[in-house]
């Protein structure tokens, strides 16, 4: 199910031409929106289906960048919620079509829209939609009407609308009766609220330099769902429900645009359809679809043969490839994994940005068949997946030193990288380093947001720190003890401040 979400906005300068915007009548602060979105996400954190993967999620941040800065530069985003909100995207593993957005910036992708769509415009469009939820604050004007309800109610009940478009039992655990209809009534937004987000967020999509074709070809997937009587693949309908005056608003701006054509060059486009294909092929395979719905995958591979020596593997053939080479690792027939991606890669690719992710997913059947041996070294290891593979080798393979320089670099610049802190904690506990092992393992728990799980480890290093026992941080210890004890009072005045605040709803 999708909850779209708002953002707040400081009355922004209309671009000229522009149609008004419905008007922040939200009741919710910023900054309340704020704390009520992170206790959504901490426990979304930490539910088994929340996923972060770095081969996707910078590949979602390649749209979703664009996106920020197109409504930035449109006077939608406004300074003070750029810099309340969390701007997280998450990813859900879950084969159904949703998006959501929640309170305080957060959104949702499941992996079955990934694989669904046919474009990265087609993905953009719903991202768009979504942001545009977000920056007009409409789930916050909602949340408005219902008032007398407390924060920590409303958040609770957001939980358990989220998990009613997977097990609606579990939706009725979390949710009593009528107030479970009440929040999904609530989360439903009104016609306006989705003509406003259909229409400020076709703007920013097309500001943004992706094809405004994307967002009329992603109505027709919904229309076609929508007729077919939605069996529960499509989440997204129920919150969003599609109507014909939003399908022939659309189309009357394309047709009173006249758009014909994609903006990028056909070049251009032809590599984005190529690595659209794979990362949609990867979000089908970490979904999670059982052995059945792997070995289809593993077949449709095989069929695949080598085009001509001086043609490129088309989109479709390049996904299927890749699809297959991920679902064969994962099945441990390692072999047949190892020859698909040899096919990946003796085709032309003639774009850095669909190469990489070949080298990335070769290195990553390796590592997922053991061998530590032989492993690949990346030559870039400038982005977030790269890093993450690169570091998962060097560990595989007994060079923690090397992992460990790369991450500490990368979380001083991107804090809230909980993986990262993960891998950085792995490192040092391979180095026999105990005090920054625990240390990385609390900041690990602070980017998702588990505060008490994080002071726990802080109070461990600091029984380390005490015992004498520093774990061979030599001449360094007292610096890491010094942070750690910094961090321990950071961390126990949130706690104490958050304590307040939650009586303070009650």
């Amino acid at each position: 199910m999708s909850s779209g979400l708002a953002r707040a906005q400081q009355t922004p300068v209309q671009p000229t031409g522009s149609l008004p915007a419905l008007g922040d009548t939200s009741e919710l602060s910023a900054a309340a929106e704020r704390r009520l979105g992170d206790r959504i996400a901490s426990s979304i954190y930490r539910d088994p289906d929340y996923l972060d993967d770095p081969v996707l999620g910078d590949y979602l941040q390649g749209i979703w960048q664009p996106l920020m800065t197109a409504a930035r530069a449109r006077g939608e985003l406004g300074p003070e919620l750029e810099e309340r909100f969390a701007w997280d995207v998450m990813q859900i593993r879950d084969r159904s079509i949703n998006a959501f957005a929640l309170p305080g910036g957060y959104l949702g992708v499941h992996l079955g829209l990934i694989g669904a769509v046919a474009t990265r415009d087609e993905l953009a469009s719903v991202l768009a939609h979504e942001l545009t939820h977000v920056t007009q604050r409409h789930i916050s004007r909602l949340m408005s009407k219902q008032s007398q309800q407390m924060p920590w109610m409303i958040a609770a009940m957001v939980l358990g609308a989220l998990a009613a478009s997977k097990n609606p039992d579990a939706a009725n655990a979390a949710i009593a009766g009528g107030q479970a209809v009440a929040i999904q009534n609530q989360l439903n937004f009104s016609r306006d609220m989705e003509r406003e987000a259909d229409r400020v967020g076709f703007g920013v999509m097309a500001d943004a330099g992706f094809d405004k074709q994307g967002f009329a070809s992603m109505f027709e997937k919904l229309q076609q769902a929508s007729r077919l009587n939605d069996n529960g693949s499509f989440p997204y309908l129920r919150s969003h429900p599609l109507t014909t005056e939003r399908i022939a608003e659309v189309k009357g701006r394309l047709q009173l645009d006249g758009v014909t054509a994609s903006p990028a060059s056909n070049a251009e486009a032809g590599h984005a359809r190529v690595l659209h294909a794979m990362m949609a092929a990867r979000a089908r395979v970490l979904a999670d679809p059982g052995v059945d719905g792997l070995r289809p995958l593993i077949a449709d591979a095989q069929r695949v043969s080598l085009p001509a020596a001086a043609a490129a593997l088309t989109a479709r053939d390049a996904g299927a490839l890749y699809a297959g080479a991920l679902a064969a690792s994962r099945l441990r027939d390692h072999t047949l994994a190892r020859s698909l991606v040899g096919k990946l890669k003796s085709a032309p690719t003639p774009s850095s940005a669909v190469a990489e992710p070949v080298e990335w997913l070769a290195l990553e059947i390796e590592l997922l068949a053991g061998n530590t041996a032989s492993l690949p070294r990346l030559g870039n290891t400038r982005n977030r997946a790269a890093l993450w593979l690169q570091a998962r080798a060097d560990l595989a393979g007994g060079r923690a030193q090397d992992a460990s320089g790369a991450l500490q670099g990368w979380v001083t610049t991107h804090p809230k990288d909980a993986v990262a802190w993960q891998l950085l904690a792995a490192t040092y506990g391979q180095q026999g380093l105990t005090l920054r092992a625990i240390r990385a393992d609390a900041e690990s728990r602070v980017a998702q947001l588990d505060y008490p799980a994080a002071r726990d480890r802080f109070k461990a290093a600091q029984d380390v720190v005490r015992s004498g026992r520093e774990g061979g941080a030599g001449t360094n210890s007292y610096i890491d003890a010094s942070i750690i004890d910094t961090r321990a009072r950071e961390i126990d005045q949130l706690l104490r401040e958050q304590a307040l605040q939650e009586k303070l709803d009650r």
